[in-house]
């Protein structure tokens, strides 16, 4: 690699990271004030536990060499790789990092305002070692069966936004209903800035994916604000024609709706796919979250609505709008219809496999004594804030 690859690749890195803060202030302004301290804190922890597996052992079983289903220990605490002799390696290390850091991260929006704080802990280990693991490995690794398929995720449309929501959709079930949920987001403006700090370092998601300073992640840089933009004014326009008015918190979500949509097919859509991908983020992204209070699964924060729908739409457009002189793949548009199967095969193995070892794992957690998987009555009337943290988000004077 170049000294410019390099300085962009640790430039997207660093990116990356600052989108689970932002995803922090995005989930934390959506929930209750009471509840905001333990929301964000579901985002900083996974920092620290991911970025801890992932250097044991969670790089080696995603990207070791194993087989087709799953890597092996030959990288346990990056064993093998040194500074003088794998410094790429090590940077891919350090990138993938952050992927795995934010998606279980992503999780958390179904399960703000009643999960455990410390069960959270213990099943963010094995979350990413049983499950975010297994799938980077069958669709990034080069032994994985879904990349031999020729399955396309640039970003992680498959790994990481299908993955987390339907992850998240498992944890909805088991844990039932808030008891209280909120009526309104608690404050707006932390859900803007989240929404705004996960656009910016979106561009290290989906630009440093190509894994070099070069036209393919000029191109996607431009394609990702493109479908951001479109899908934000998509829902904003939607909400004004329907309610009279464009609320803050749903352009905020409409935008990340077009992020999560465009991932996949970052590296391989032009500008004409990414206005399309965004639309339809938008309108699919908007329909859905209408439609989550009547289903009756509190999916507190629309993840699957958004990351979800948002990741299987952005799988399936990359299907059709794929350009041949971009990625290297033709698709649907240009006559390769059979790169639709394929990309349906990845969702619906993503889906099935991630939504039934999460149900397993949650299961077993929730009978283990000491742990479970929900708070007392009590603490979540009291607000997770005071009974997990003793702390609150905001404090009005010295004597409170």
């Amino acid at each position: 690699m170049s000294s410019g690859d390099i300085a962009w690749m640790l430039t997207a890195s660093a990116l990356v990271l600052l989108m689970t803060p932002g995803l922090a202030f995005f989930y934390g302004g959506l929930v209750r004030g009471r509840n905001i301290v333990n929301t964000i804190m579901f985002s900083f922890m996974s920092m620290a536990v991911s970025s801890v597996v992932w250097v044991l052992w969670g790089y080696s079983l995603a990207f070791g060499d194993g087989n087709a289903y799953i890597g092996d220990f030959s990288h346990l605490v990056l064993n093998g790789l040194d500074v003088a002799n794998d410094s790429e390696e090590l940077l891919f290390v350090v990138f993938q990092m952050m992927f795995a850091i934010i998606t279980p991260a992503l999780i958390t929006g179904a399960i703000v305002e009643r999960f455990k704080f410390t069960t959270y802990l213990v099943f963010l280990v094995l979350w990413l070692t049983l499950v975010y693991a297994p799938i980077a490995h069958w669709v990034w690794a080069g032994e994985g069966w879904l990349f031999k398929e020729g399955a396309l995720d640039f970003a992680g449309g498959t790994v990481v936004h299908i993955n987390a929501a339907i992850a998240a959709v498992a944890a909805a079930f088991l844990l039932g209903k808030r008891r209280n949920p909120g009526l309104e987001p608690s404050n707006v403006p932390y859900v803007v800035l989240g929404a705004g700090i996960l656009w910016f370092g979106w561009f290290g998601f989906n630009a440093g994916s190509g894994f070099a300073a070069n036209a393919v992640d000029i191109n996607a840089f431009l394609v990702t604000n493109t479908a951001a933009a479109t899908a934000a004014l998509t829902w904003g326009l939607i909400s004004q024609f329907q309610y009279k008015k464009m609320s803050a918190a749903g352009v905020a979500t409409g935008a990340v709706g077009g992020l999560v949509a465009i991932t996949p097919a970052a590296g391989f859509v032009g500008v004409a796919g990414a206005l399309a991908i965004g639309l339809g983020a938008g309108v699919l992204c908007y329909a859905a979250v209408q439609l989550r209070p009547k289903i009756g699964l509190d999916d507190a924060l629309d993840v699957f609505a958004v990351h979800g729908i948002g990741g299987i739409w952005g799988a399936l457009a990359t299907g059709i709008f794929a350009v041949g002189v971009i990625g290297g793949t033709e698709g649907l548009i240009e006559g390769n219809a059979g790169q639709m199967v394929t990309q349906l095969i990845a969702v619906g193995a993503t889906l099935a496999y991630s939504g039934i070892v999460t149900l397993v794992i949650l299961k077993v957690l929730d009978v283990i004594p000491g742990l479970g998987l929900r708070v007392s009555a009590a603490e979540e009337d009291a607000g997770l804030d005071i009974s997990a943290h003793g702390e609150r988000a905001f404090v009005t004077d010295g004597a409170d």
